[in-house]
């Protein structure tokens, strides 16, 4: 790993640390100004997204990350990195208390400005996800159609997040399939010398 590859990785992790500690001035930090955020809860420019995860961390919402395997690759002043992690998230579905973990990749698009690398957009790869109760003596019956609207990959995540009151994207890029195909591509081209990564619609 040479030295651009470390500050990358770098700012992966400072990502998930600042973030889950609600530490929002450093967290902004981390993100190019013209960054961009693709979620399941949330699209749109870095600021708006810090914006509204600070208020969710204030209205108790906890969406937590946990970093796994690493690598990047360098070209010039881009970067695409790739980030093992889960997102695991703790809330109420029909007053029952669950955790829902979600395993897959964060996939970012970074520059390198003023000899600093930044995050210029930040999309994950849902390769799969599960729900456990945390109280064993309690019982929950999901609803099969709600279930089914979201991939695999992030099906239960969805289900969650639906009930909790957000807004869940469908088309997410997953282990496998056009929509991660179609990143990768982007990926490639930002590399290449593309203008801007491309935005999802």
């Amino acid at each position: 790993m040479n030295a651009d590859q470390s500050k990358i990785r770098q700012v992966v992790e400072n990502w998930a640390l600042w973030r889950d500690a609600g530490d929002w001035n450093r967290f902004a930090t981390t993100w190019h100004p013209d960054g961009w955020m693709s979620a399941t809860w949330f699209q749109g420019p870095a600021a708006d997204f810090i914006a509204a995860s600070e208020r969710g961390f204030e209205n108790g919402v906890r969406i937590l990350h946990f970093l796994g395997g690493h690598t990047s690759d360098v070209a010039g002043d881009r970067a695409i990195a790739q980030t093992k992690m889960t997102i695991s998230q703790r809330a109420e579905v029909d007053d029952v208390l669950v955790d829902v973990v979600c395993t897959g990749r964060f996939y970012d698009f970074l520059s390198r400005d003023s000899g600093e690398w930044t995050i210029v957009r930040r999309q994950p790869i849902y390769e799969k996800d599960r729900l456990d109760i945390v109280d064993p003596a309690a019982s929950l019956k999901l609803d099969p159609e709600l279930l089914a609207r979201f991939p695999d990959g992030y099906r239960h995540l969805g289900y969650v997040q639906t009930k909790a009151g957000f807004t869940v994207k469908l088309g997410l890029p997953g282990l496998v399939g056009p929509a991660v195909d179609r990143l990768y591509g982007e990926g490639a081209a930002w590399l290449a010398g593309s203008e801007r990564p491309g935005v999802p619609a």
